[in-house]
């Protein structure tokens, strides 16, 4: 993923990101997939920032959409890395629950690989939203709980929790594969 070392103003404050490398992830990294709302970009580009650290150090490699290259077909790359990652983060918003795409292919995708231990799903409040009574509501979300990004004093520490919470995850999982003999 190659983020450019851009800055953008969201909603009354700057926020700057994080340049982040392209270069081809480590073997051992797990497979992340980044489903959100685009009217949540600037909440999914601070999150890429605190994720930086995990591509770089080869515990993860992030996938989201705008990860497609041009001439590519946006809904066959989708199937492919959802069908993939090993770690699928939902970033909840009003907004995400309220997109049909979201809710009706990739949440639901998503929990029927969860539910066959074939990936983990990891709910990331952005934002408030009544999500109680949705399939989601079931798992546990990050940050700590449930408490949504924009409600903690500073988003940077919201973010940190949610970075810890996936770095656990994710070296959960690299240890499972290293216990498991190779066939």
């Amino acid at each position: 993923i190659a983020l450019t070392g851009r800055s953008a103003v969201s909603e009354g404050r700057l926020m700057a990101t994080q340049e982040t490398s392209a270069a081809t992830p480590t073997p051992d990294a797990i497979e992340v997939f980044c489903s959100y709302s685009h009217k949540d970009d600037a909440l999914r580009e601070e999150l890429e920032t605190h994720l930086s650290i995990l591509q770089a150090n080869g515990v993860i490699s992030n996938w989201y959409d705008h990860a497609i290259p041009a001439g590519k077909e946006w809904e066959e790359q989708i199937d492919e890395h959802l069908n993939s990652a090993q770690i699928i983060l939902l970033l909840i918003s009003p907004d995400f629950l309220a997109s049909k795409y979201c809710r009706e292919v990739e949440v639901k995708r998503a929990l029927e690989r969860h539910r066959a231990g074939e990936a983990k799903v990891i709910s990331i409040m952005l934002r408030d939203v009544d999500w109680h009574g949705s399939p989601l509501s079931k798992l546990q979300a990050l940050p700590k709980n449930a408490k949504a990004v924009v409600n903690w004093p500073n988003h940077d520490q919201a973010f940190k929790d949610v970075t810890v919470g996936i770095r656990k995850v994710a070296e959960g999982l690299r240890r499972t594969r290293v216990e498991r003999p190779l066939v």
